[in-house]
This record gives C-alpha cells, sequence and structure tokens, in this order.
C-alpha cells in the first residue's frame, strides 16, 4: 500500500476585478506516479461547472518557487516574497492562482520524503501507468 499526499490550499483567484476571491484548491502527489503532482478545483470554482484537475511535474512546481518555469499548458513563478503564480492554459482560457508559497514548500518536502527528488525512476509503477493509460480504451 501507498502513502498518498493530500493537502488542502487556499488560490486566489487573478480576475479583472480588483477583489481576488479565494478558491479551495487540493495539492495531490501518489509516489507510484513519482514525477507528477495534481492540483485539483472544485466545480464551483470553475467556468465549466465540473472538478478540474490539472496534473504536471513535481519538478515544475519546484522550480517554479524560485524563477518563471513552464512553457506548455501550466507555468509557475514566483510573485513577491510569499506567494507563487500559478498559470493554467486551454482552449477554453487562462486560470491565473496565486497560492503562498510555504503552503507549496511544505507540499514538496511531503513528497521529497516519500519519494527523493532524483530516485523517481526506483519508485514509478509502470503497472499503474499503464492502467491509467488505457482506463476506458476498452
Amino acid at each position: 500500500m501507498s502513502t498518498v499526499i493530500e493537502q488542502p490550499v487556499e488560490a486566489r483567484l487573478v480576475a479583472a476585478a480588483p477583489r481576488m476571491p479565494s478558491i479551495p484548491a487540493t495539492l495531490h502527489y501518489d509516489p507510484r506516479e513519482p514525477f507528477a503532482v495534481r492540483m485539483a478545483f472544485p466545480a464551483p470554482s470553475t467556468l465549466e461547472g465540473v472538478d478540474v484537475c490539472w496534473t504536471f511535474a513535481r519538478e515544475l512546481l519546484s522550480s517554479g518557487l524560485e524563477e518563471p518555469v513552464g512553457q506548455g499548458d501550466v507555468r509557475v513563478r514566483p510573485y513577491g516574497f510569499d506567494r507563487i503564480v500559478l498559470e493554467f492554459h486551454a482552449p477554453e482560457g487562462t486560470a491565473v492562482v496565486h497560492v503562498l508559497a510555504g503552503d507549496l514548500r511544505r507540499f514538496l518536502e511531503s513528497t521529497t520524503e516519500l519519494v527523493p527528488i532524483g530516485l523517481e525512476h526506483q519508485h514509478h509503477d509502470l503497472d499503474h501507468g499503464l492502467d491509467e493509460l488505457l482506463r476506458g480504451t476498452c
């Protein structure tokens, strides 16, 4: 049995309005997928009114604490002293959220205790990855 880390975080949605509403989000790490983290947003906080989950590299999140990173659908960068900006790009539009840097650091420290950086290949569950990839195709 594998330990999965789930950590709620408060995200602030950056919008055209001057007030940035808080939205709940959950960071998720499963050592069976050691290179990836997930960030999930509940239905009430999305334009479509459905749960949304973004999966991206743990390394992207870690590097984004120190400098701007990412060229694809997910981009991460520091903002001021205590916040991190995450940009999620989709065909429907772009969502930009601020998260406290301390929350992300605690989450990443927890993941590193389970799977140290650089040793992910020793924890990768190929069967689980194939099951996820092929789910619903047959």
